[in-house]
This record gives C-alpha cells, structure tokens and sequence, in this order.
C-alpha cells in the first residue's frame, strides 16, 4: 500500500479536542486526515492497565485537504487517572501502516510507521487547585550555612566537634576527605536563620515571596541532608522558636517559607540509626529491639544497609512502615504536621523519586488538614507525567500528589536555547510537549530554575556571558511557572558544581549590572499580571530565524509577546498580531502602532523585548 498523506497533530484542535491533560469522565475527539480511498482507519488504544482496545474510526464529511478523508474517533477517559496511549491504525488493499508520535515522543505532528509506532500521551487525572500565592510567586532559594551570618559579632553558634570552619566568609568551599574518599570533617561558614531573618527587607525588595530552604534540621553536614533529628533545627542555624520568628516576620512582608523533606534517608549519625553512639536513643544500627529497626534495610545487620546512591552516611529507610508513617505523616504533632504548625506553608520533597506514591499522597493528605493552602513540591528532574522509577509509572500528577516539580527539563532548554545547541523550534516542541502532557495547574506552578545546589550556577553555565545570562533570565521571568531565584544569583555569583556551587553569599561584593538585571525583571514578572495568569501560546514556527524565539502571553483580553534573539546578528521578524499598542516594557516607553500588516522588527544581536499590549 502507498503510505501517501495520513497527518494527526496531538496539539491542534482540529485534530485533538480538548487540548492537553484532560480531567476525569470527559472525553477526547480524535481526528486523523488520510489521503486516498477505500481505507480503513481505526485508533489503537492503550489503557492504564496495559489493555489494548481497537476504535473503529467514522470518515467525516469535511477535510482539510483536497482528495483526503477526516476520520473521526472518540475516546471515553471514565472515572479513572492515569496515563492513556494512543496511535492509529490504517488498513487499506489487505496492507495495514501506522500513524504515532514522532521519533523524539513530543507531541504535535507524528509520522508513519511501517511497524511498532510509537505512541502518544493523555495524561488523565482529578481536578484541583495549587494555591494562587504559590503560582504567582517569586522563589528564592537559601543555602543557610552560606547566606548570612545574622550574630552582631560575627561569631558562629554552637560549631560541631571535629568540624572545619573556614577562616574567612569569602574563601572558596571545599571537602575535606579521608584517604577512603569519606567526609572526615563538616566544612561550615556560620550562616543562619537569624541571617535569614535579617535579610527579609532584601529580599522583599528584590521581589520575593516565597523562600525555600534546604534542609535545616539537626545533622552534622554543612547541607543538612543527612538528618539527625527531624524535631529540632540544627543548633548551629538557631531554634525551633527562631524558625516560628523567621515565619512570622516573613508573613508581615508577604513572603512564605517552604522547607526541604528528606524522608527517604536519614543520617547514620542520628538519633534513629545512632551508628556511633552519639545520642541517648537506642538506634537501629545499635539493636533489633530498637524502635526504629524497622525503619530500615538491613542486608547484614549491622553493617550492611541499604544506603542512599551507596553514601553510607545516609541510610535509606523503608517509607511504608507503619511507625516510620505515624512519626513523620499521621500523628496529631507529625513532622509534617509540626513544622507547617510553626509558620511553613509548604514541603519540597528530596528525591521524589525514592518515595512511594502511597507516601506522597499521604503527605499531601495531612498538609491540606494542617493548611489548605500549603503547597507540596517534588524533586523530578525529567518530565513528571510519565516518569518511571523502579520499573514503577508515577503518579505525581493525577490530582492527589504534587502541586509542583523541580523544572529541570525548562531549565535545559532555555539554557540551551541562548547557547544555540537548539533552535527556535525544537524550543516549541519540547515546551509544547511539557504544556500537552501536564496537567494546566502543575504546567502553571512548576519550580523553574536556572540553577541550585545540584547544578552549576547559571553565569557559569553560560560562560560568564552577561548577554546570555539577560536572555535567560527573561524568559525565566515570562514563561508559565513559578521563577526560582539561587541565592547569589542575582549578586553574580560564579561556580561549578558541589561545592563550588555552595559559595557564601558575596554581600559587600555584589555584581551590581546582575542584581539590577534580576530586580527589574523580576518586577517586569510581578507588575504585569500576564505573567502570571496568562495562557501561554508558541508556534513551531519553520519561517522564523532558526536563533529567534518569539512566544504570547495572554490575559484579561490583553496579550504579551516575547521575543528572544539569541544570535550575534540582527534578525527581521514579522509578527502576526492583532490591532492595536503595544510598549515595549524593557525599553522604557517606545510604543508600536500595530497595522493591518502586523509588526516587523529588527532584532539587534541578543535581544530580548517584551511588548504588553495597552
């Protein structure tokens, strides 16, 4: 059989209705168009349980091309969430291809298949709501030992016994190991939560509203991954009474704390474990009779254990115990329930991936009993809707687990995008592809950084090119999710990866041309409601400079356009918009009179703008 025309495109209404994720109990219209007569057309469906069901498709009257047949097919979601997978089937002269996704499983336009196609996604899942200050917020994110050491004298609390501290705020970090390559001191630099505190009026005046923490309970690492003891804050970063302050005093400026949950290890050297003896508890590594031995895996007891990426420092624990579910989830003063009671409005769960979803859902459960409007984020570094681990599909978005996720995948193309290893159209298709397979309120409240304690800061990840680093930060600040600001970001701060990426915060020595660049974006964000409830529009557009990126906000009867050159070339680009003014809002003040022939722009080298339409 002739392939010749067969097209379905996931991302187009004409072809696919609704748009995107879809709720439960509706339906989706599928269409496919197929050039030719006599032939067959049917939708192979894939179920949640793995079931194949075949869907006689129904020839409509209309076509969008000439000589075509429309095939029409209907699949009913009913009332259960999950990931559904389609593709179709073709049948014509006792010959039979197919029609899927395309090679690199981003939506849109697909492509025939002769055998084994690959399919496309509706992810199914129960409505709800992620709470407006969290999506329309600006997140900072803070490094304590790092940010800012709040005592008059300079002195640092409560030092631990054999740790490192550095004799300057301003040396650069680094670990001290044992010839095993082991940990043998704690390197610190005395910030703190009265630092934090202190702090409040700068932040606030860069445009924060939400500060996210990593992990500030007792542990004897500078990070604080490897808990101790879940009930106190670290001795060396202050009080569970100093956290209430910092809390409250957040509040009076409208900013939100959210805290790290590391809940799938903890630290040998804790109270649970208590491998070396250093608390009064009877720990897992001491004694079977202990309360926490089922708390973990042991495969020899005691010494071999079932240890977080091999660190044997931080033992994994076994999430689904019913004690280990009691201490942190259900009790009436839990960990969960406990530090959202002392003034955290939200959880940034560690390694998502290493928690059950029964877990996260119970996790979930007893916040929105603490607070309603608490907020439950994951750490996800791929895309979230589908995500596999430990040969298990996850269920984060379907309406009962996350509100929001670590936006990895984002981060990677914008910063690709201004580095040139992609062009303009493989932008839209993968950030189309985010749009179509998540749910629109995770979609609109994804966690999207440019950088954090896990990867390389951002200025050094573009090469200290401040031209690039305007360009990313722009799109950061205009596209749909919540920015995240790292600590000394915004004060030009340079590294690579851990430790180099856990500097001090450079107070004293700040890049002033980068805070200016933050602070005026981040207000450009934060002024313009379009930007953070607006619907977000991109066409894969072929007739673009390949360097260009040009997408639409759109809200209250009102558009922005951002246009992005990332090439050290002018560019001239037509946009086909609507009548009307548009101000360009980084460029104080130049206004564009838009025709009935559109608007033509000449993009100078590395320009970004931002038209709002008055």
């Amino acid at each position: 059989m002739d392939k010749g025309y067969v097209f379905h495109n996931s991302q187009h209404c004409n072809y696919r209705k609704p748009f995107g994720a879809v709720t439960i109990n509706q339906e989706v219209i599928l269409f496919l168009e197929v050039k030719g007569d006599q032939c067959k057309a049917f939708v192979e469906v894939i179920r949640f349980d793995g079931k194949t069901e075949n869907i006689s498709m129904k020839c409509c009257d209309n076509s969008y091309e000439c000589n075509s047949k429309l095939f029409k097919a209907i699949i009913e979601v009913k009332n259960q969430v999950g990931l559904i997978k389609y593709y179709f089937r073709i049948e014509k002269n006792n010959s039979v291809l197919f029609y899927g996704n395309n090679d690199d499983l981003l939506g849109g336009i697909g492509r025939i298949y002769y055998e084994n196609p690959k399919a496309y996604q509706i992810t199914v899942y129960e409505d709800f709501n992620v709470p407006k200050w969290y999506k329309e917020g600006i997140i900072y994110q803070i490094f304590v030992d790092r940010f800012f050491n709040g005592n008059e004298d300079g002195k640092i609390i409560n030092p631990k016994p054999n740790s490192f501290i550095y004799g300057n705020w301003y040396d650069d970090p680094m670990y001290i190991k044992d010839t095993n390559g082991n940990i043998s001191r704690w390197d610190f630099f005395g910030g703190n939560l009265k630092g934090v505190r202190k702090k409040l009026k700068y932040l606030k005046d860069l445009g924060v509203s939400i500060i996210y923490m990593n992990p500030i309970f007792k542990a004897v690492s500078c990070h604080k991954y490897d808990i101790a003891d879940y009930e106190l804050i670290d001795e060396m970063f202050g009080t569970n009474e100093e956290f209430k302050l910092l809390c409250e005093e957040a509040k009076k400026l409208n900013i939100r704390i959210i805290l790290d949950g590391v809940f799938s290890h903890t630290g040998a050297d804790s109270k649970y474990f208590n491998k070396y003896g250093n608390y009064e508890s009877l720990g897992a590594y001491e004694s079977r009779c202990s309360p926490y031995f089922q708390w973990y895996r042991f495969f020899q007891y005691p010494d071999k254990y079932e240890c977080w990426w091999g660190f044997d420092n931080q033992p994994n624990v076994e999430e689904l115990t019913p004690s280990y579910i009691d201490f942190i989830i259900k009790n009436e003063n839990s960990i969960i329930a406990k530090w959202i009671k002392l003034g955290a409005s939200g959880w940034r769960l560690d390694v998502a991936d290493e928690l059950p979803d029964e877990f996260i859902m119970l996790i979930k459960e007893r916040m929105k009993l603490v607070d309603n409007e608490s907020v439950l984020i994951g750490e996800v570094w791929e895309d979230a809707s589908n995500k596999i681990s430990y040969s298990q599909p996850r269920k984060y978005f379907f309406g009962k687990e996350l509100d929001s996720v670590t936006n990895y995948p984002l981060r990677e193309i914008i910063l690709s995008f201004v580095q040139g290893y992609i062009d303009s159209v493989t932008f839209a298709k993968k950030i189309m592809n985010l749009k179509e397979n998540y749910p629109k309120e995770n979609f609109f409240s994804c966690m999207n950084l440019l950088g954090n304690h896990d990867t390389e800061r951002v200025l050094t990840r573009l090469n200290n090119r401040m031209e690039l680093l305007k360009l990313a930060i722009c799109m950061q600040m205009t596209l749909p999710g919540v920015p995240l600001v790292y600590y000394g970001d915004e004060a030009g701060s340079k590294g690579s990866k851990d430790p180099d990426n856990r500097k001090t915060f450079p107070w004293g020595k700040e890049n002033i041309e980068v805070l200016k660049l933050y602070k005026t974006l981040i207000n450009i964000r934060t002024e313009n409601e379009i930007f953070t409830k607006g619907d977000f529009n991109i066409n894969i557009n072929y007739d673009l400079p390949k360097e260009v990126l040009v997408y639409k906000r759109d809200y209250n009867k009102k558009e922005g356009i951002v246009l992005i050159n990332s090439s050290n070339e002018n560019k001239k680009v037509t946009i086909d918009i609507s009548n009307g003014k548009y101000k360009d809002i980084i460029n104080n003040n130049f206004e564009y009179f838009i025709g009935e022939q559109g608007l033509f722009l000449n993009l100078i080298p590395y320009a970004c703008k931002i038209l709002i339409e008055n």
